[in-house]
């Protein structure tokens, strides 16, 4: 699904380390985003985050519902004015129907010249967005998701946790995040899980295990390229 900061392009690069050694363990992700790797993971999976549009969408189309494959302009606008009306259609609204993937930045528009397709046809951006989904459907319709804070999860023993959180100092998403809170966190998980975690930089008892260049546009410093890496902490 279209969210900001996915990994969708480095999912499984990312998988190939996190489930190298998996037998049955549980899989969690307390930051689930845009599924856009836990819908590449078989078995017991654990799908969270703090956002209650997300959580909501994601459990309606677990339940068969589908959003519209058009938003225009005057829905956009009075769904932003009235986002508790339908939770579910707000996020498809606020998120993947939004220019880069964030909260509400702006109206996809239909059709951008720059990206003119090889047949000729400019790309319908809302299309894209909803095509995609379609493809995650099967994918996550088992996750169990929950709507809490990544601190409050009930998560079984021994499971593997990949993270994926708002990047310290770059574009915030829709709420404020306290990053020394959440290393802290990751610390005290590593006592009884195997514990992966997405970012630019970590504290110095965390290690880089893996690391690749990316084009991306959550960086204040850069909005081309920026080096994607994969922390552990020191044993």
């Amino acid at each position: 699904m279209r969210y900001t900061g996915s990994k969708n392009r480095i999912a499984n690069d990312i998988l190939n380390i996190v489930l190298k050694d998996r037998i049955d363990e549980c899989y969690v992700e307390p930051f689930v985003g845009g599924c856009n790797v836990i819908d590449k993971v078989a078995g017991n999976r654990i799908g969270n985050d703090i956002n209650e549009y997300l959580i909501e969408f994601y459990k309606a189309v677990q339940n068969g519902w589908l959003p519209p494959k058009r938003i225009t302009k005057e829905e956009y606008l009075h769904i932003k004015q009235n986002k508790d009306l339908d939770k579910k259609l707000t996020l498809w609204a606020g998120i993947c129907c939004s220019y880069g993937g964030k909260w509400f930045g702006g109206l996809l528009n239909d059709y951008q010249e720059s990206r003119r397709l090889k047949s000729g046809r400019l790309p319908n951006h809302q299309d894209e967005a909803y095509n995609g989904l379609v493809k995650q459907v099967d994918n996550i319709k088992d996750i169990n998701f929950y709507n809490l804070n990544y601190w409050e999860l009930d998560i079984p023993d021994n499971s593997i946790i990949y993270c994926d959180p708002p990047y310290f100092n770059t574009i915030k998403y829709k709420d404020d995040f306290d990053t020394d809170k959440f290393w802290d966190w990751v610390r005290i998980m590593s006592d009884k899980h195997k514990v992966y975690v997405s970012e630019y930089t970590a504290p110095d008892d965390f290690e880089c295990i893996w690391s690749k260049k990316v084009h991306s546009t959550l960086s204040k410093q850069s909005k081309f390229n920026v080096i994607e890496k994969l922390y552990i902490i020191k044993k």
